[in-house]
């Protein structure tokens, strides 16, 4: 499944480049995010709980950052195991613009997942897929907004 989107950010692009690159930050935008160490360089160690329709589950990954253009975009990928509930992985294309409000933040995300999840049907994944990309960039927005605010 595939998901695109953009958001307008009240920052200058070069904060948003380092809050998109910042593991505190990061950790604070992905839903359920209960631990995430690393940096850019070396890849990102992350615990995620996430509960998908009956399924709940404790998915342990590790995400990726290539096709660095320092300041301007980035592919983030993503691959995590969730025991018995399966897989996911995914991956987003982000990429940042200059605007007279701040800077244009726009992805294109792509996920899929195995085992017992992918078994809930692809309506019920889509919609969570969709809803989870809504609130990391809405939260990653607050983030940034808020710190550039203060």
């Amino acid at each position: 499944m595939e998901l695109k989107g953009s958001r307008i950010i009240g920052a200058d692009r070069a904060t948003v480049w380092a809050r998109l690159n910042d593991a505190q930050t990061l950790k604070a935008c992905i839903p359920g995010c209960d631990s995430l160490s690393g940096n850019p360089d070396d890849g990102f160690e992350a615990v995620v709980k996430q509960k998908i329709g009956p399924v709940r589950a404790t998915f342990k990954g590790k995400v990726t950052l290539s096709d660095v253009i320092e300041g301007e975009s980035y592919k983030i990928a993503g691959q995590g195991t969730g025991g018995v509930a399966g897989f996911a992985k995914g991956g987003a294309d982000v990429s940042l613009s200059d605007t007279p409000e701040g800077t244009e933040l726009t992805y294109v995300v792509e996920a899929k997942v195995g085992g017992k999840i992918a078994q809930l049907g692809s309506r019920l994944i889509d919609g969570f897929a969709r809803k989870m990309a809504d609130q990391f960039f809405e939260r990653f927005q607050t983030e940034v907004e808020g710190q550039s605010a203060g």
